[in-house]
């Protein structure tokens, strides 16, 4: 969202971001079933699954900075009222609300929500 600031506060904060155990990833992000594999976001909270964060997915096996990019901007994008999106093409930077996860459906790494 255009015109959106964040900065860290030490109280009465609008979101909280945490890199959580894949247990406690299942209980924070409940009604959602992670399965101990996924991260999510729950109201205000945004919850990054520790595994994922440590180890990333195949498609960014090399990448891992750039995956733990993805996470943060995904995951944010949510609590900004974002929804999944699909790939718009072939070989196409991929936007930061696709299920990077999952796969990248043919388009090509992008951590960041707009590219230049």
């Amino acid at each position: 969202m255009r015109g959106t600031t964040f900065r860290r506060v030490d109280s009465g904060q609008d979101l909280r971001i945490l890199v959580a155990s894949p247990d406690t990833t299942d209980r924070l992000c409940a009604p959602l079933a992670t399965r101990g594999r996924v991260s999510c976001r729950n109201g205000a909270l945004v919850v990054l699954n520790a595994r994922r964060w440590a180890f990333g997915v195949p498609h960014y096996r090399s990448y891992l900075t750039s995956y733990r990019r993805y996470l943060v901007n995904h995951e944010v994008g949510h609590v900004l009222g974002e929804a999944h999106v699909s790939c718009p093409g072939p070989r196409e930077p991929a936007p930061v609300m696709l299920q990077q996860t999952y796969s990248l459906e043919g388009c090509r790494r992008n951590p960041w929500p707009e590219v230049a």
